[in-house]
């Protein structure tokens, strides 16, 4: 048997230097990336061989200096201490656009550009051309496309959910989600109340919203929240809040949600009763909210299932999907979560999987937890979204005791 216990504190001193590395170099990413953003598309659609006129060269440069100049300055004035809106939409739909230029710029640039020369398309200079004009002409689809597919009432996706250890009475029970409205700087007083109306055509048992429903305070977006008043449900509404809301004073938001009728679980839960059969529906704070500072918060499990009878099924509202972990160890059924947006703008969603085990969808984890991560319903930042459509979802579960006909 080999003794590795003189090896290891020698692994962990030589991991050190490079975590170390690792942290400065993240310090640098917020100076780096807006240059990458805007540098690289100005270099692949003005100096890889076009041999543009000086004044379009000229006129082009100049465009793109003042994205990289403006984007942050305009960030920064909307969404640090001034909280300008207006200020806030400029700085969010060039972070949008520069992305999505960025994107296709690096894609286009090279794949195009390499299938133009290996089937012998054009001199250098054409095709250098050819791709400046499918990146322009791509970029501005996309956009287009991206801001309708933002600013509409979401689709409903519909999907039954099966849970072992729900009783008969509760099949066919109807759960319908919301999440991550993020009613913000563009004013959505009236998306809300269409996407309330939805919901109330879908005769739901049970109504969740999953958190992060606006950046800013409750006071500021109460007129888009408002019309959250309006939804109905059959058995109750709940809430859990979301990260944003720990950016803009949680408790004035949990507040808010209570005056509109719905029940904010914050580490706790509600039981669900029909045809004989019980569902504990339970939810707790967002992980931030463990750092946040705010007296009360935190994300407690254990304290959100306490005195819960442990052989009945368990439905957790969480926000965040990674939560996912301590649901399992706790012996949930199904938990519910947003945050993820599916990425919102592609191709965004591979840096979600890093920090997330779930970008959409229903996954299983562990024994016999299921998660289901929704796409969001709203938008956060710029108002776009490219291959990552918004959803209102309506979860009909399904117990593998269906009632019996007499």
């Amino acid at each position: 048997m080999t003794d590795t216990s003189d090896t290891r504190p020698d692994d962990t001193e030589a991991l050190a230097p490079r975590r170390s590395r690792l942290h400065r170099l993240m310090r640098y990413i917020p100076l780096i990336a807006p240059v990458l953003l805007w540098a690289v598309p100005c270099w692949v659609l003005l100096f890889s061989g076009q041999h543009w006129p000086l004044p379009v060269t000229l006129a082009g440069t100049a465009l793109f200096a003042l994205g990289l100049v403006g984007m942050p300055l305009a960030m920064t004035r909307g969404h640090g201490r001034r909280q300008q809106d207006g200020a806030a939409i400029i700085g969010d739909t060039l972070l949008g656009a520069g992305w999505v230029l960025f994107t296709w710029s690096v894609l286009l640039g090279v794949l195009l550009r390499l299938a133009l020369t290996l089937t012998g398309v054009g001199e250098g200079q054409d095709r250098a051309r050819v791709v400046t004009w499918a990146v322009l002409g791509t970029t501005a689809v996309l956009l287009a496309w991206g801001y309708a597919e933002a600013r509409r009432v979401p689709r409903v996706r519909r999907l039954d959910v099966q849970l072992p250890r729900l009783g008969a009475g509760l099949d066919g029970t109807r759960v319908v989600l919301i999440t991550d409205t993020h009613y913000g700087p563009l004013d959505r007083a009236r998306w809300s109340a269409r996407v309330c109306e939805t919901v109330n055509t879908l005769e739901a048992d049970l109504v969740c919203h999953t958190g992060d429903i606006a950046d800013g305070t409750a006071e500021r977006r109460r007129a888009q929240a408002v019309p959250l008043g309006t939804v109905r449900a059959g058995r109750a509404r709940v809430y859990v809040t979301g990260n944003h809301e720990y950016y803009s004073e949680a408790q004035g938001w949990v507040d808010l949600m209570d005056e509109l009728g719905w029940e904010p679980l914050r580490n706790r839960h509600l039981l669900l009763e029909r045809g004989g059969d019980t569902l504990v529906v339970a939810g707790v704070d967002d992980v931030t909210a463990e750092s946040s500072g705010l007296a009360g918060h935190g994300a407690h499990l254990a304290g959100a299932l306490n005195g819960a009878d442990p052989g009945l099924p368990v439905l957790l509202l969480a926000h965040q999907p990674k939560f996912i972990d301590r649901a399992v160890a706790g012996g949930v059924d199904l938990q519910l979560s947003g945050h993820t947006h599916g990425g919102q703008i592609w191709p965004f969603h591979h840096l979600v999987r890093i920090d997330q085990p779930a970008l959409a969808g229903l996954s299983h984890h562990g024994p016999r937890t299921l998660l289901y991560t929704s796409r969001g319903t709203g938008f956060w930042g710029p108002p776009f979204r490219v291959f990552a459509p918004s959803e209102i979802t309506l979860l009909v579960l399904r117990s593998p005791h269906p009632p019996t006909t007499t």
